[in-house]
């Protein structure tokens, strides 16, 4: 498969989990390879100056009302988690543990967090919810947990969050077709007509 859509996104990011929702099928479609790329958003936003829309009053009501639209408009769940923001350090090193040690599980871990986060509402700050999500999505959560202390998986995400932003990138989600960068889950079509190209 020569074409591909590099996804950079964070579990923090409710655009990230409407793209999520949306591109495996977008991919299998255009004949495309979706790459995962796991990053950091709050060291995205040091590194560029870049902050949370939530942060902004009125610009956070609008955001969640945007984004109940467009989940409605894909035919999917969500729900604003009322724990929002999330500190998801933690979060994104156990799935970039997952890459590097069970790839094969990738598919299982991304929805099961994505859902745990903007659907069930769940309180993942908290490391026995987290591990309660892991062990129903049947992974050894004593393990995984175990393995985000890993100097290679802290390695893997800093260095991806670091190429996310020498490439430009300042939020989340963002996919990449070829050199093109298209920013935001509201702009999937053009990734669409990108492919096609």
């Amino acid at each position: 498969m020569s074409k591909t859509v590099e996804f950079f996104f964070d579990l923090g990011s409710p655009a990230s989990y409407l793209a999520h929702t949306q591109l495996p099928d977008l991919c299998r479609d255009a004949g495309a390879e979706l790459v995962y790329r796991p990053m950091l958003l709050g060291g995205v936003f040091q590194a560029t100056g870049n902050a949370s829309p939530a942060m902004i009053p009125a610009k956070g009501r609008y955001m969640i009302r945007d984004l109940a639209r467009f989940a409605e408009r894909y035919g999917v769940p969500m729900r604003f988690n009322p724990h929002f923001p999330i500190n998801t350090l933690t979060l994104m090193r156990l799935l970039v543990a997952v890459q590097l040690h069970q790839p094969e599980r990738f598919d299982d871990a991304l929805p099961a967090l994505f859902r745990a986060i903007w659907v069930d509402g769940v309180n993942m700050g908290d490391p026995v919810k987290v591990a309660g999500v892991l062990v129903a999505a049947g992974f050894d959560a004593a393990a995984l947990q175990a393995q985000i202390a890993e100097p290679a998986v802290k390695d893997a995400l800093k260095v991806t969050t670091e190429e996310a932003v020498k490439r430009g990138v300042f939020g989340a989600p963002t996919c990449f077709v070829g050199g093109e960068m298209f920013f935001g889950q509201d702009r999937l079509d053009f990734v669409r007509e990108a492919l096609r190209g």
